[in-house]
């Protein structure tokens, strides 16, 4: 007997966000292997916990979204590249924060009075959700006073886990943190320290501390309403157009990665598998992010844009926004690609024209014909009565090298 499968369940096996009031489980034990033809986009939460933990060797990635098969050598790094652009801009101080991230290379476990573990001159307080590699804790410093987010990890088991041919989860780990290095903006989640003993094998990346995720709260079908998703989609174009006019792919817009303030600004966070490039040539094979969210010709096994299949996870999650579920999601990994890539998009005749409008320009298929940034940027919707998005000066822009001499990147501009 057909029994229709409730499309929450189908999400949760594929590993997509927990978006709208669910809580979806990650299953970090299951490897999906999808055909040649689509890349294995599934993320692995491995966080520390308080207590060492047993781990089981498992590839990050599965299998490379790669237009043929290469060996390792053929197999040009973007993460290398990444990690090279980074450390040029941060040595050269061509980076956006006029405070550098606090790097701390010891690392104090103890106690407090109340008998509450703490990391340093940090109380632990709760675990508050996940990152890409696993658990994330809130924090509460006994200099300041303030709630921090800490993320913690085991560097043993994160240089067991293979992402690429060459490279490692440690390897994104790193990457994340100089990407942090070099980014200040207020729509951007703020790397407040790194602690990092040699000694040890604990590392802890500590964030600023955000109250709540986009999602929450918003429960099925009904979407956030037009004036609230409005505000925060200015917000997420804002801070993706910062990031693009500096040259670096998110890789992993979503809901679950967009974070709010109690005061209400929008916050992009978890940059574990973005990249950095020189100029704008932003080629990519390795298509890591999540699998709703993916743009149609990061599906296909061919190369692709990192900055139109980031505007395309915009518009997923625009559409997420609105109409409190997915545009495009299949019965397996493989049927969830079929649908991106082929079929129509599908919206309500009593939409809003405008916003109809902009969600179509956002997830059209052709990454060519797609809506830039810029475009929407300027479209009458994102606009509104709010008038234009605002630009912020940026710090590197006063450090910028002479015209002609090569840096690395184009800081100077914050819209492209």
């Amino acid at each position: 007997m057909f029994v229709k499968r409730d499309p929450i369940a189908k999400a949760t096996e594929m590993g997509c966000c927990g978006c709208f009031g669910f809580a979806f489980s990650r299953k970090p034990k299951t490897v999906v292997r999808p055909t040649r033809e689509f890349g294995n986009h599934h993320s692995r939460e491995y966080l520390l916990e308080e207590e060492e933990e047993e781990y089981e060797d498992v590839s990050y990635n599965g299998d490379l979204t790669e237009t043929e098969n290469r060996d390792d050598s053929e197999f040009q790094s973007p993460v290398r590249r990444s990690e090279e652009i980074l450390r040029y801009r941060i040595h050269n101080g061509l980076i956006c924060r006029e405070v550098p991230v606090k790097e701390t290379s010891k690392l104090v476990r103890s106690e407090d009075e109340d008998g509450n573990k703490m990391i340093n001159e940090y109380v632990r307080q709760h675990k508050i959700g996940s990152g890409s590699y696993g658990k994330v804790v809130l924090y509460r410093s006994t200099t300041d006073g303030k709630n921090y987010a800490i993320k913690a990890f085991h560097k043993s088991h994160l240089l067991k886990l293979r992402v690429a041919p060459s490279e490692t989860a440690m390897t994104d780990v790193l990457r994340e943190v100089l990407i942090m290095k070099s980014l200040k903006h207020p729509n951007i989640v703020n790397l407040v320290e790194v602690i990092d003993d040699p000694t040890t094998d604990h590392f802890y990346m500590v964030l600023e501390y955000v109250e709540g995720k986009l999602c929450e709260g918003a429960g099925l079908p009904g979407g956030l309403g037009e004036d609230t998703a409005r505000k925060h989609f200015r917000d997420i174009v804002c801070g993706l157009m910062y990031l693009h006019a500096h040259n670096v792919v998110h890789g992993d817009i979503k809901p679950d990665n967009l974070l709010v303030t109690a005061s209400g600004t929008l916050k992009i966070g978890d940059f574990s598998v973005s990249q950095v490039f020189e100029d704008d040539n932003d080629e990519l094979r390795r298509s890591p992010g999540t699998p709703v969210f993916t743009a149609p010709e990061c599906c296909l096994g061919l190369t692709y844009h990192g900055k139109v299949a980031d505007t395309w996870a915009v518009g997923v999650t625009l559409y997420c926004m609105i109409l409190g579920k997915y545009p495009f999601l299949g019965d397996t990994l493989q049927d969830t690609y079929d649908k991106i890539v082929n079929n129509s998009l599908d919206l309500p005749d009593e939409m809003n024209p405008l916003l109809k409008d902009l969600i179509e320009g956002l997830l059209c298929k052709d990454p060519d014909h797609r809506y830039t940034l810029k475009t929407v940027s300027e479209h009458a919707w994102v606009i509104g009565e709010e008038g234009h998005i605002p630009q912020y000066p940026c710090w590197c822009k006063r450090n910028k090298p002479k015209e002609g001499t090569s840096d690395g990147s184009r800081t100077d501009l914050l819209i492209d």
